[in-house]
């Protein structure tokens, strides 16, 4: 038997030459075959197609995959009155009145009227409790739960997680039911396969496939957006439906499409299984969610701000307002601070820190690494309850003595002054927000570029609270000495806090 494996292409294909009878002009052939038999190079390598058929995976799936009817009671809107028509009697009244009655009466249904919509669904256990989107079961006064074979079952509302789009209802039923499991939404790849199976347009049972296209989404519908975007035909009716891998596992819910024409155009989006997983096993147990709270208000932290904040680059989650009484305040977390890990968990992006917070266990006590001032350390946090969260914004500062006088920063082409009483009336600021007040912001300045407009109130500048415009002057010429690009003020704007990096020209 001819070993072909260990030799070389150039050895093989005299081997073959020899064997075969090829002359010398059949050199050329022989190496091309002996290239071919000793194996093409991994750039050449064909990757695996697509799977010959996902019937029995179908098969398998579709009976632990319901829609969902639900039936809602909307009061009916005042019916208007007829008008009054043709001229009046002699005596005073209308030959025409009753005929205009009977018309606008005749047909006109009193009472409250019913509305339905379908959706999608999955049984997740033998005993009956389906997950679905809240969107689909949301203000229902009825909702039943049908599958494939028939069977129609009335569900009960478990529990409802609007952020995240989920629902789980509860079915009964004398036999154990069919259902699917989660699977691990952390271990799908861009471009592997997946199944979708639901209710589009109230055609039951209807399967698609296609690949994950993208990780991470966030649609701006809900704080902790971390959407799989798949090409998997996904419509109207879709919502509350499975995303399955090519194990038969769970790893998204159906939740939400781009279309301009309300149909499939390849652009749809999943709630990946683990946060699903999570947030069903909490409406299971509790009937509501129990996320960790920090108590803080964050926002992004981009290039300008990394500069000024002496970030390497940027990172983490900049705390603009830190909660009254909240645990952030309790574990001795400031406005200014960049959050950069949590629990152990690195904090890449702003939006990564409220997914890590929320899925915190309540009263556990976490690390959290910031970076202040040029250095990191290391505080330790007690997780409150969420929606323990009080409305709270921090503690005031100094008062502000009463001084009109307008002082200019050309740097920034903004007038400042201190807070009066008048000012706090006409623009409506709360007796404990203490500061300096911006008077007047130049067109095409940078102020005005950053958003910054009169009545907003300076609270600190280079993480410094000020109470007067000649600190503010101070800070500002201070950081221009330093030979610094940006000077970095905290803001306070319509009730709410945010850091703003202001560059000095040139």
């Amino acid at each position: 038997m001819l070993q072909i494996t260990t030799m070389s292409p150039t050895r093989l294909g005299r081997q073959l030459r020899r064997l075969t009878g090829l002359g010398t002009g059949g050199l050329a052939i022989a190496a091309l075959i002996a290239t071919t038999l000793a194996g093409a190079p991994a750039a050449l390598a064909q990757p695996a197609g697509a799977p010959d058929s996902f019937a029995d995976l179908a098969e398998q799936l579709s009976p632990a995959v319901v829609n969902i009817s639900t039936a809602q009671n909307v009061d009916r809107p005042d019916r208007p009155e007829p008008p009054e028509g043709g001229p009046p009697t002699p005596d005073g009244e209308n030959p025409f009145e009753d005929l205009f009655r009977d018309f606008f009466e005749r047909g006109q249904p009193r009472g409250p009227r019913r509305v339905q919509s379908l959706g999608s669904g999955f049984v997740i256990s033998p005993e009956g409790f389906v997950v679905t989107n809240n969107h689909v079961i949301e203000d229902a006064d009825e909702i039943t739960v049908n599958f494939v074979d028939g069977t129609s079952l009335d569900a009960v509302l478990i529990g409802t997680d609007p952020k995240t789009d989920l629902a789980l209802l509860k079915i009964e039923n004398e036999e154990p039911l069919p259902f699917v499991k989660f699977g691990d939404s952390d271990g799908i790849r861009v471009g592997d396969w997946v199944l979708a199976i639901g209710n589009p347009f109230g055609l039951g049972g209807s399967v698609s496939a296609g690949i994950i296209s993208a990780r991470n989404r966030d649609i701006n519908a809900g704080p902790y957006d971390d959407f799989l975007q798949t090409d998997a035909a996904i419509n109207r009716g879709n919502s509350g439906g499975p995303l399955f891998n090519m194990e038969g596992d769970v790893v998204g819910v159906n939740t939400a499409i781009i279309s301009p024409t309300g149909g499939s155009i390849g652009i749809g989006f999943s709630v990946p299984s683990n946060l699903a997983q999570s947030v069903v096993a909490q409406l299971r147990e509790f009937g509501q969610t129990r996320r960790g709270w920090l108590g803080v208000r964050i926002q992004t932290v981009n290039d300008e701000l990394a500069e000024a904040l002496g970030l390497e680059r940027p990172m983490g989650a900049l705390v603009a307002e830190v909660t009254e009484g909240g645990p952030a305040q309790d574990a001795g977390v400031e406005a200014g601070d960049v959050i950069v890990k949590f629990d152990g968990e690195d904090v890449e992006e702003m939006r990564d820190l409220p997914r890590i917070v929320a899925d915190t266990p309540v009263d556990s006590t976490v690390r959290v690494v910031i970076f202040r001032k040029g250095k990191t350390q290391t505080l330790k946090v007690k997780i409150g309850l969420l929606e323990e969260a009080s409305a709270g914004s921090g503690p005031a500062v100094a008062a502000v003595p009463e001084d009109s006088a307008d002082t200019e920063i050309a740097s920034f082409g903004m007038t400042i002054r201190a807070v009066t009483d008048a000012d706090r009336t006409q623009f409506s600021i709360p007796d404990d927000v203490d500061g300096v007040l911006i008077a007047a912001v130049a067109p095409d300045s940078a102020a005005a570029e950053k958003g910054m407009n009169p009545g907003d109130v300076i609270v600190e500048v280079g993480q410094e609270p000020v109470t007067t415009p000649d600190e503010v002057v101070e800070r500002v010429e201070a950081a221009e000495a330093d030979s610094n690009k940006s000077v970095l003020f905290l803001i306070q704007s319509g009730g709410d806090l945010r850091f703003v990096p202001l560059s000095f020209p040139g």
